[in-house]
């Protein structure tokens, strides 16, 4: 059997209506999994796997779960993809603002991520839930302070529950860097090792991959998915002779 075969799987994907949740749920729908993704507005077409959800609510978090669970009779694998941030330095931003993007970072996935182990822990071969963080959670994050410190707080979250709820359900990050849907970004191609930006389906292969059989015994690991990382401005001149 292929280990990235999702054939007779669920799959939720938080914010998968566009950019990386979108890549993400199709490949998800490409191995074969019934996938409903979820966000705060309804997409242009409507499709049977869209639920609309704020998962910033616990209420509407739980509903989300149960919707999986009713129609799909389980639920395997939950991506906590939904989030972002403005790019507003952290003197100018207001406490309004801190508070939704905390919420929307770090404390909506702990919303999701409850619902769903309750879900998961009672089903034959239990669950896989995925946290989508960012170098911004591992390096300073200058003009998304607040978004920084709630992806570095994913991190941590992901690597707590996955002591908490193992052995039947498993937790982990993915530390994404930047990614670009198709337009050259010259600033990544410079300071990315892998010359370039990240493609959504780049982190979408390594959900699968962290979801899939083939990382079993992988729990509470942060897989980093940024092209080698980005060059330190002060070897700049280091770079240029490599």
């Amino acid at each position: 059997m292929d280990a990235l075969d999702f054939t007779g799987r669920s799959v939720i994907v938080t914010g998968g209506t566009r950019g990386i949740g979108a890549a993400i749920a199709r490949a998800f729908r490409t191995a074969g999994a019934r996938v409903l993704v979820c966000g705060r507005n309804q997409p242009d077409s409507v499709a049977e796997e869209f639920f609309r959800a704020d998962v910033r609510d616990p209420y509407q978090a739980s509903a989300l779960v149960a919707e999986a669970v009713r129609r799909y009779g389980r639920l395997d694998v939950v991506v906590n993809n939904a989030g972002g941030a403005p790019q507003v330095f952290a003197d100018a931003a207001s406490p309004r603002l801190h508070t939704a993007v905390i919420d929307l970072n770090l404390t909506a996935p702990l919303h999701v991520s409850q619902a769903a182990n309750a879900a998961m822990r009672d089903q034959p071969g239990g669950g896989v839930i995925l946290m989508i963080s960012s170098v911004s959670g591992v390096r300073p994050s200058p003009g998304t302070a607040a978004y920084g410190a709630a992806k570095a707080g994913l991190l941590h979250l992901a690597a707590s529950l996955a002591v908490e709820w193992g052995p039947k359900v498993r937790v982990n990050s993915l530390v994404v860097g930047p990614v670009s849907e198709g337009a050259h970004d010259p600033v990544a191609a410079r300071a990315v090792p892998a010359g370039r930006p990240a493609a959504p389906e780049d982190v979408a292969g390594a959900c699968l991959l962290l979801a899939s059989p083939l990382a079993g015994y992988v729990s509470g690991a942060a897989l980093a998915v940024h092209g080698g990382g980005e060059w330190p401005a002060y070897l700049a001149e280091l770079r240029t002779r490599a």
